[in-house]
C-alpha cells in the first residue's frame, strides 16, 4: 500500500521540473527495466503489482521494492494502459563530452528536436546500428520524458546522451560534418569516412542558420515521391544504415 506522500511524489515526476529537482526519471514495463538494471544506471525503486512478482528481474537485492495494486499503478504510472511494472531511476550525471571518445566512429547530433516520441525513436535506432553517442542542443526535448523513455524500449540504458552548446561544440570539432539538408549531395552516392557527425535538425524548420554554416558537407535524403519530408527519426535511421552499408 503506497501512502499518499509516495504517490504524489512519483505523479510529480511526470514532469519536468520535479525531475530535475530530484534527478530522478520513470520508466515501465520489464524489458525497460531489465535493460536499466542491467547498466550503469542506478534503480531507485520498483513498484509491481502481484500479478508481475514472478516477472521481477533476479538482481533486485539492493533496489527497493513495493507490491502495489493496479489502483495505485494506474495513479502513478505515465501510461494510459499501465504495464504491471514501474521503475524510478536516477538521472546520471550530465558528463562533458571527450572528443577523443567521438573518434573513429559516427554520432548523431540534434538540433532543437521537439517531439519526445521522435527522440525516443532515435536512440533506440541508434543502438540498432550500434552508434552509441548522441549530442543534443540545450532546447532539444529532455531524454528522460517518460515518452522519449518508452519510445527507447530500454535502448536509453546503452546510449550516451549529451546537452551542449551545439554551436560552439561543432566550432570547436575536428570531424567532418555531414548536415541534413534539402540540398546536398545524394545520400547514396556519399563517400563515407570512417568517422564523423550527423547533424539531424528540428521538426518544422530543419537545421538552424547558424549551424548550417558548420556543416562541411551538406547531405540530400533524394525523394522519389510527392511527400513534403521525411520525419527526422525516419531520416537518422536512413542516415545510420548508409553509414553501416559502407563501413569498410
Amino acid at each position: 500500500m503506497l501512502s499518499k506522500s509516495q504517490i504524489s511524489y512519483i505523479k510529480s515526476l511526470h514532469l519536468k521540473k520535479f525531475r530535475k529537482e530530484s534527478g530522478i526519471f520513470i520508466t515501465e514495463g520489464i524489458k525497460s527495466i531489465t535493460e536499466f538494471i542491467n547498466s550503469s544506471y542506478q534503480i531507485h525503486s520498483i513498484y509491481y503489482t502481484a500479478a508481475h512478482l514472478s516477472s521481477l528481474p533476479k538482481n533486485t537485492a539492493n533496489i527497493k521494492l513495493f507490491e502495489v495494486n493496479n489502483a495505485e499503478l494506474e495513479k502513478i504510472s505515465t501510461l494510459q494502459n499501465p504495464q504491471g511494472i514501474l521503475a524510478l531511476i536516477h538521472i546520471p550525471t550530465q558528463q562533458n563530452i571527450v572528443p577523443k571518445s567521438l573518434q573513429n566512429k559516427f554520432s548523431l547530433v540534434l538540433d532543437n528536436i521537439q517531439d519526445p516520441g521522435n527522440l525516443g525513436t532515435i536512440i533506440r535506432t541508434a543502438d540498432w546500428f550500434d552508434i552509441k553517442n548522441i549530442i543534443c542542443s540545450e532546447d532539444t526535448v529532455e531524454a528522460y520524458n517518460p515518452k522519449t523513455v518508452q519510445s527507447t524500449m530500454g535502448s536509453l540504458a546503452r546510449t550516451n546522451i549529451y546537452y551542449t552548446n551545439l554551436k560552439d561544440f561543432l566550432r570547436q570539432t575536428k570531424l567532418p560534418i555531414f548536415g541534413a539538408l534539402l540540398n546536398g549531395e545524394n545520400i547514396y552516392k556519399t563517400i563515407w569516412p570512417k568517422e564523423g557527425l550527423i547533424l539531424l535538425g528540428n521538426e518544422g524548420h530543419g537545421i538552424s542558420d547558424e549551424l548550417i554554416k558548420e556543416i562541411t558537407t551538406p547531405v540530400t535524403i533524394p525523394n522519389f515521391g510527392n511527400a513534403e519530408s521525411l520525419n527526422v527519426a525516419v531520416s537518422a535511421a536512413i542516415f545510420c544504415s548508409e553509414i553501416k552499408r559502407n563501413e569498410k
